[in-house]
């Protein structure tokens, strides 16, 4: 399986995930010359910038370590972008990460921060 496949899989585990758990996805895939973030979530009167990670197995590490400081950056540059755009700015943010290795979902909440 490709990564790009791969990735539409996990994020649509991810945003189910998330759904289940209460919170309102409003936006996926949301590109901009920074890069890209995976999915935008309320979670009460937070927004929750959402990095999703999948793999099948851990022969290559876990999910989460792919989420390096440079990746960290581009999120945090998009996430203000974001903020920007929809005129949200003021709100409380928060910085997620979501795991999916085979299946096995685990939600990092304030994974890092900017």
């Amino acid at each position: 399986m490709n990564t790009r496949v791969v990735g539409r899989w996990g994020e649509n585990i991810a945003c189910e995930y998330l759904s289940k758990h209460n919170y309102k996805i409003v936006d996926r895939n949301f590109t901009c010359h920074f890069g890209e973030i995976d999915v935008v979530a309320w979670d009460g009167e937070s927004v929750i910038f959402v990095e999703v990670k999948a793999r099948k197995d851990d022969s290559f590490g876990l999910p989460r370590e792919a989420v390096n400081w440079r990746k960290q950056q581009t999120i945090i540059q998009c996430a203000q972008y974001w903020l920007y755009k929809k005129k949200q700015t003021g709100v409380p943010v928060r910085f997620d990460v979501v795991e999916i290795l085979g299946d096995k979902v685990t939600h990092i909440k304030d994974a890092f921060r900017p």
